[in-house]
């Protein structure tokens, strides 16, 4: 039995979205996945390393570049936690990712909301794997934030 399903994957990602819960940050995880191999784990770390850029994708996406020693990551899979935003989604359109697979919806600041295009035209999009985990994981973020 293949347990190397896409649930096992954003799962994976829910993982790194906790350790951020946990780290108060933002809880985004991401894991970037290559002939059905994690080879890039990360989640938000703007507070930590004071860096506006440090959503999970983009380091996620760096590291996945450096393990491959290739920019474009046209194989590979992003199972992130949350819909990226137009910076992460116009990395994932240079780095050419083959799939980028989402779990909660971001209307505010996600990259659907745009009429044009920031994805990379050959890239598919799958939303709403495991959306409701990621979005309480948020919400309870949101209100341990306001206390």
């Amino acid at each position: 039995m293949d347990l190397l399903t896409d649930e096992f994957f954003m799962n994976e990602a829910m993982k790194m979205a906790k350790i951020a819960f946990e780290e108060d940050e933002i809880p985004v995880g991401a894991v970037i996945v290559c002939r059905n191999r994690i080879i890039a784990k990360a989640y938000n770390q703007t507070e930590k390393l004071t860096d506006a850029t440090a959503h999970a994708e983009m380091l996620a996406i760096t590291s996945a570049a450096n393990t491959l020693g290739s920019k474009y990551l046209n194989e590979c899979k992003l199972y992130v936690t949350l819909e990226p935003c137009v910076m992460c989604a116009g990395a994932s359109y240079w780095s050419q990712l083959g799939e980028i697979h989402y779990a909660a919806s971001d209307p505010t600041r996600g990259f659907s909301r745009l009429a044009e295009r920031v994805v990379h035209p050959k890239t598919k999009i799958k939303v709403g794997l495991m959306a409701d985990e990621a979005k309480m994981l948020m919400d309870d973020f949101f209100k341990k934030l306001r206390k």
